[in-house]
């Protein structure tokens, strides 16, 4: 490859966010996001619902991508997009678009796996930030995915470690939705959990082998603890509110934690990376930096806005598949249950 700008759109819409950016060599000159904030009164993501907005605001989203990036369509390199996982309907816009798009300016399609994306935007260029190094072990920790990942190269992962049952965003939902919380509860509980006593409540953690992981059982556990304390206080929630979110939230880390301690003993790799939308959680940041004290860990934690759900994580997968030639067929389908 010549040493020339080369300019990657990457488009995801996997879940309930319609998203775009555009990178050049890495760097990123713009990052749209386009909320949903439909589902709140749904208490969940509806999916048809997720698709039609997806509809609606794909190309109000790429136009602006392109204007923020301040170049034009014709300047693209290639087109990125995420074919999976994710809601078959909201991954079908994102696919089609990119298609259609790649094939009318007649440049390269580029498929992302959007759990990989996730771990990889630790690749972006950014001024001051620490890329691990390889081997490192990642954990993408979302609404919809618990994964512990061996990397040993951008291209090389290995799942080692998962949930058998509900990922951890959806402990945090469901938790939150018992306590009466709005959706997401996740952001919350956080809140919240500061301005409690970690210790106030116990909740056991599910014994599962290995380095997968288990949150039904725990999910459980919060709604028989809340319906026997409301029995005997129906104020019980509204008076302790903070300490159950800090209890709660406490147990979801020691889980979680208690995984990767596993993991780096076992891989014996000590450098730590996490992504997804439950990494911009202040409690699991806070334990990942006190992991580095405790057990020598390296630990890269990304910023806020590459940890949810965003298009740059997808273009930057995007720019290091263009430098491998690495490209998708004309017929490349969204895979609603890709795997890594």
């Amino acid at each position: 490859m010549s040493s020339q700008n080369i300019y990657i759109l990457g488009i995801e819409s996997s879940c309930d966010d319609t998203a775009a950016s555009v990178i050049c060599n890495g760097k990123i000159l713009s990052n749209v996001v386009a909320n949903q904030n439909i589902h709140e009164e749904y208490g969940g993501v509806v999916p048809e619902l997720a698709s039609r907005a997806h509809q609606q605001n794909i190309v109000p989203v790429v136009a602006q991508a392109l204007k923020k990036a301040n170049i034009d369509k014709s300047q693209l390199h290639a087109i990125a997009f995420t074919r999976g996982p994710g809601l078959m309907g909201s991954l079908l816009v994102g696919t089609s678009f990119a298609k259609s798009m790649a094939y009318g300016l007649d440049i390269p399609l580029i498929d992302v796996n959007h759990m990989q994306a996730h771990i990889l935007a630790h690749f972006i260029e950014e001024d001051g930030y620490e890329k691990p190094p390889f081997p490192f072990l990642g954990m993408t920790i979302s609404g919809g995915h618990t994964q512990i990942v061996r990397i040993d190269d951008y291209f090389k992962m290995e799942v080692i470690g998962e949930t058998i049952d509900d990922a951890v965003g959806e402990a945090y939902d469901k938790s939150g939705k018992i306590l009466g919380l709005g959706y997401p509860a996740g952001p919350e509980i956080d809140r919240r959990a500061k301005l409690g006593n970690p210790k106030a409540y116990r909740f056991t953690k599910p014994k599962v082998d290995g380095l997968n992981f288990s949150f039904s059982g725990f999910k459980t556990a919060v709604l028989y603890f809340i319906q026997r304390e409301v029995k005997a206080n129906p104020n019980f929630i509204s008076e302790n509110l903070n300490d159950i979110c800090a209890s709660i939230q406490y147990t979801i880390i020691g889980i979680l934690i208690d995984k990767l301690k596993l993991a780096t003993k076992q891989t014996e790799i000590k450098h730590v990376a996490i992504g997804g939308g439950v990494s911009a959680n202040s409690g699991i940041r806070q334990a990942l930096k006190d992991g580095e004290k405790k057990f020598g860990w390296t630990t890269y934690v990304p910023k806020f806005e590459f940890t949810t759900d965003n298009a740059a994580m997808i273009a930057i997968v995007g720019y290091l598949k263009y430098l491998d030639e690495d490209f998708a067929e004309s017929n490349v389908m969204a895979s609603a249950r890709l795997k890594l």
